[in-house]
């Protein structure tokens, strides 16, 4: 499988932008290979934009995924990418991830809200998700989430060797990308992939330096502070005893 992941400027609430952004990565992506495109935590519409979470939310059957469904299907790539959610009466941090033939997978709602922003406009999701896809098992966790090896051991422990990690890391934390995502794939024998953005928005300053950790820890490609489109070829899981079952409480038990 080939992995592409895409570290854009952020999104700042520009949805044309972001969609045209989309279209032209899932094209590069595809021609370079990549069975599936990882983007940025928040993509639609924008991280640091709370004015904008609640007014622009859609539901996962709504114009923002039907658009990114119809963008897939045109570039036979795979799509996974942050948006703001509204269901059953909140809004959510969320994730989905779309076939090349257009059709959902699934989505994830973030688990663990950083900062008062997000603690403010967004309800805490309650399960972990994984879906099949080209031959292995992903999961899925947004940002905040890599950084409690519970979520990541929980997955691997269900058969997962791949997590895909949309997130929007601020500067001053750049251990996360430095060591956290690697000690997550180590600890665990999978692969972890972690998207971030790069610039200001709303007064934020983005980090950069998106990741793909390999099974041991190895850097498999990382980006710099500029916009950047990751392309690699993933390698197999490592099997590990460093994420054993919890035979009771099971790894998608509500959190």
């Amino acid at each position: 499988m080939r992995l592409a992941l895409y570290q854009p400027r952020p999104t700042d609430g520009d949805i044309a932008h972001a969609f045209d952004s989309m279209a032209r990565m899932a094209r590069a992506a595809a021609l370079a290979g990549a069975d599936m495109l990882l983007f940025p935590e928040l993509f639609l519409p924008g991280y640091n934009r709370p004015d904008l979470h609640a007014a622009l939310a859609q539901g996962v059957e709504g114009p923002w995924v039907q658009r990114a469904a119809g963008i897939a299907r045109d570039s036979r790539c795979a799509l996974t990418f942050g948006f703001a959610e509204a269901a059953e009466g909140a809004i959510w941090n969320a994730a989905v991830a779309i076939d090349a033939s257009g059709a959902v997978l699934g989505h994830f709602r973030k688990l663990q809200p950083f900062g008062p922003m997000e603690a403010e406009v967004f309800r805490p999701g309650e399960q972990l998700f994984a879906f099949d896809f080209n031959g292995r098992r992903v999961g899925i966790l947004i940002c905040f989430d890599i950084e409690f090896p519970a979520h990541a051991r929980a997955l691997a422990a269900s058969g997962v060797d791949l997590i895909l990690v949309p997130t929007a890391n601020p500067a001053a934390f750049p251990h996360v990308s430095d060591h956290i995502v690697p000690a997550r794939a180590a600890e665990n024998g999978i692969t972890v992939a972690y998207a971030n953005y790069t610039g200001i928005e709303e007064g934020v300053l983005f980090g950069g330096g998106s990741v793909i950790a390999a099974p041991a820890g190895a850097v498999l490609a990382r980006a710099g502070a500029q916009e950047a489109l990751l392309v690699v070829t993933l390698p197999e899981a490592v099997s590990t005893d460093h994420a054993p079952h919890d035979a009771e409480r099971g790894p998608f038990a509500p959190l």
